[in-house]
C-alpha cells in the first residue's frame, strides 16, 4: 500500500463513514438480554409444570375453575401478528423509507397496547376469584402472565421512543436502522414467549 493509499484509508473522513464490520455492540448486547429473560421466563414455566405435576390432583386446585380461552384466543391473535408490522417496518427503513417505519411501529404499537387492555380486563374478572396469594396456582398465573405483561409494556415503551424519535426526524435511514432491528429482536421475544404461556397456562390443563 503506498503511502497516499494509507493516508486516504486513515483519514478523518474515511474513519467516520466507513461502517463497522459484523454485527453492532447493541445487536450482541440485545441478544444477550433476550437470553436472559428467555432463561427467567424458562424457570418460571418449568416451575409451574413441576408443582402441576408434584400436585397430582385436580388441576388447578382449590375450586379454581380451568382458564377460559376465549381471551387468551383474542390477545394471542392480537400480539402475535404486531410482529409483522415492526418486521415491514424494520425493511422500509433498510430502504430509506421512512413513512412505512412510521405506520409500522405505530400499527405494533397499537396491537401492543390492546394486548395489554386486554389482559387487564382479564385481571379484573379473574381477581374475584383468586389472588396471587390464595395457592401455588393463583402465584404462578399472575407472576408469569404479569411478568409478560411488564415485558410488552417495555416493548412498547421501546416502539414509542423509536416512534417519536422518527416523527421528529431522527436519524434513521437505510445505514442507520440498528435500533430498529434490535427493539424488533425484543418485541419477537416478547410473542414466542406468549405462545409458550398460551399453551402453558391456557391449555395444558385441558390436556393433562
Amino acid at each position: 500500500m503506498s503511502a497516499h493509499d494509507l493516508a486516504a484509508a486513515t483519514s478523518t473522513e474515511a474513519l467516520t463513514t466507513e461502517l463497522p464490520a459484523g454485527r453492532s455492540t447493541g445487536w450482541w448486547g440485545m441478544v444477550m438480554f433476550v437470553a436472559t429473560e428467555a432463561t427467567l421466563f424458562a424457570c418460571l414455566l418449568g416451575s409451574y409444570f413441576y408443582l402441576r405435576f408434584q400436585h397430582g390432583g385436580e388441576w388447578p386446585p382449590g375450586g379454581i375453575e380451568q382458564p377460559r380461552l376465549l381471551r387468551p384466543l383474542v390477545m394471542t391473535a392480537v400480539l402475535l401478528p404486531s410482529s409483522l408490522p415492526i418486521v415491514w417496518a424494520e425493511r422500509g427503513i433498510r430502504r430509506g423509507e421512512r413513512r412505512r417505519l412510521r405506520v409500522g411501529l405505530a400499527a405494533t404499537f397499537l396491537l401492543g397496547l390492546t394486548f395489554l387492555g386486554l389482559q387487564a380486563t382479564e385481571y379484573a374478572e379473574l381477581l374475584h376469584e383468586f389472588t396471587v396469594t390464595t395457592n401455588a396456582y393463583g402465584s404462578l398465573f399472575y407472576v408469569i402472565t404479569g411478568f409478560h405483561g411488564l415485558h410488552v409494556f417495555i416493548g412498547l415503551t421501546m416502539v414509542s421512543w423509536l416512534l417519536s424519535a422518527s416523527l421528529r426526524g431522527g436519524s434513521f435511514g437505510a445505514r442507520r436502522h440498528d435500533r430498529v432491528r434490535n427493539v424488533a429482536i425484543y418485541w419477537h421475544f416478547v410473542d414466542v414467549v406468549w405462545a409458550a404461556i398460551l399453551f402453558t397456562i391456557y391449555l395444558s390443563p385441558r390436556l393433562w
